[in-house]
């Protein structure tokens, strides 16, 4: 694998234990790793690239480097369904528009709807995602071309029949076997039971220990709405957090639990995850579009809570960009809260790189010798980055996904100065529109 050296860049480590600042920094990545990071203001890097023979030189001079943003909630394949429905309650978005569409869908439109993602994701920033969805060969099949990392898991949904339930963990168990670790370990698995109220908590129990037989993770959707908050209580006497709780599904010890949404949490709740280990992914914009409500995400940062950031589908969002992501989160805690030092711009840009990046691959998500180069280049020679007096203000309340010029991820260049390398992005959207089309027209007769 080629040699690729970055200079005169202004770097963001994101390193809590190291230098996390480098105004005028280089950076040396060999084969999928980075051998060194440091200051060029002596001319460092020139030295390394004749000493070295490096392959690949990239100035970056008028660019942030920094760890590539982790997605870490999204349902890729619903790219399709983008713009299908809107500016509906999501019972009757899920329950008449957007399950009778999905029950149409075939491997080829998963495939093209996670392939458009993909690219979609590497043009704004994202070089690793958490996915939970359908025919989850096809999304692993468009990780593999485009690059990037994904860690997929199939979304279960059993409604309390034993025996669809059996057969919806045997998919999963395939995925997991067939996927987990390839791609030099670039698609790794999770369980998926999609969430408290559309799955038994004996079905959810059972996923957790497929999970820890398979030594995986479990990804799940947890009090996203208040109906489910109140259907949980009704027929449960209980919450959804202390409904698994029953059954130690929040025990981290031996599988990590990534939770999705969480916004009507209770304090005690948040102190249970907190203890536990439990991982929310905050997706701020959906649970705006739906009127979920505002999640609680800095109370559970001040308890101890591992936050990363989520987009979820784009037919809820309805686009994959973490920057959008990033400010909207910030903004959203500073109004819910009505206090305007809730959740500053540093903490959101480590819940989009260090904490999703923990839940993916721990090598990645902060730039130091020894990780795995998964990296970004924001364009900052531009009128919305003039001036810039803190690199964190503008990275969550300036910069835009379209910023991004450069992405590398396990060594390989994906994008060079605006220009995708991995996939021919005309056919890309051409074929993806097609199956969007296709789609609709199928969900419509079938009404």
């Amino acid at each position: 694998m080629m040699s690729i050296l970055i200079k005169n860049a202004y770097i963001a480590t994101m390193d809590k234990d190291g230098t996390s600042e480098i105004p005028n920094g280089f950076l040396l990545i060999e084969d999928n790793l980075i051998s060194q990071i440091g200051d060029n203001s002596n001319g460092a890097a020139d030295k390394i690239a004749a000493d070295k023979g490096i392959g690949k030189v990239i100035d970056a001079e008028g660019a942030i480097l920094m760890p590539g943003l982790s997605n870490t909630h999204t349902h890729l394949g619903m790219t399709l369904l983008r713009g299908y429905a809107d500016d509906m309650a999501l019972k009757d978005w899920l329950e008449k528009q957007i399950w009778p569409a999905e029950a149409n869908l075939t491997a080829e439109d998963v495939y093209w709807g996670s392939l458009l993602g993909c690219l979609e994701m590497i043009r704004s920033g994202t070089t690793a995602f958490c996915d939970m969805y359908f025919f989850m060969d096809e999304t692993a099949k468009a990780v593999e071309k485009a690059g990037i990392r994904g860690c997929l898991s199939y979304g279960m949904i059993e409604f309390g029949d034993a025996e669809k339930g059996t057969k919806e963990l045997a998919v999963n168990e395939k995925l997991v076997s067939d996927w987990q670790g390839k791609a030099n370990g670039r698609i790794t698995t999770m369980f998926g039971p999609h969430a408290p109220n559309t799955c038994s908590q004996a079905f959810i129990a059972r996923a957790k220990e497929a999970a820890e037989k398979a030594g995986v993770g479990v990804h799940i959707h947890v009090l996203e709405t208040e109906a489910e908050l109140n259907y949980m209580k009704e027929n449960f006497d209980m919450c959804s957090v202390h409904h698994l709780d029953a059954v130690d599904f929040w025990n981290t010890s031996k599988v990590p639990v990534l939770a999705a949404h969480c916004v009507w949490m209770s304090d005690g709740d948040i102190k249970l995850f907190a203890e536990k280990g439990v991982t929310v992914s905050h997706n701020p914009i959906s649970n705006m579009k739906l009127a979920s409500g505002i999640a609680p995400i800095q109370k559970m940062l001040d308890a101890g809570v591992i936050v990363a950031l989520g987009t979820d589908g784009c037919a809820s969002n309805n686009n994959l960009s973490l920057f959008e992501e990033m400010k909207t989160a910030a903004l959203l805690q500073k109004v819910g809260t009505m206090d305007p030092t809730a959740l500053p711009a540093k903490a959101v840009v480590e819940m989009a790189t260090v904490s999703g990046a923990q839940v993916i691959d721990k090598q990645t998500g902060v730039l130091k010798t020894g990780g795995k180069a998964d990296m970004i280049l924001v364009d900052v020679n531009k009128a919305n980055a003039a001036p810039i007096f803190d690199v964190y203000s503008h990275l969550v309340y300036a910069a835009a996904g379209s910023d991004v010029k450069t992405m590398i991820v396990d060594g390989k260049i994906l994008m060079e100065d605006y220009n995708v390398l991995v996939m021919d992005e005309e056919e890309v959207m051409k074929k993806a529109k097609e199956c969007a089309y296709s789609l609709a027209e199928r969900a419509k007769q079938k009404e």
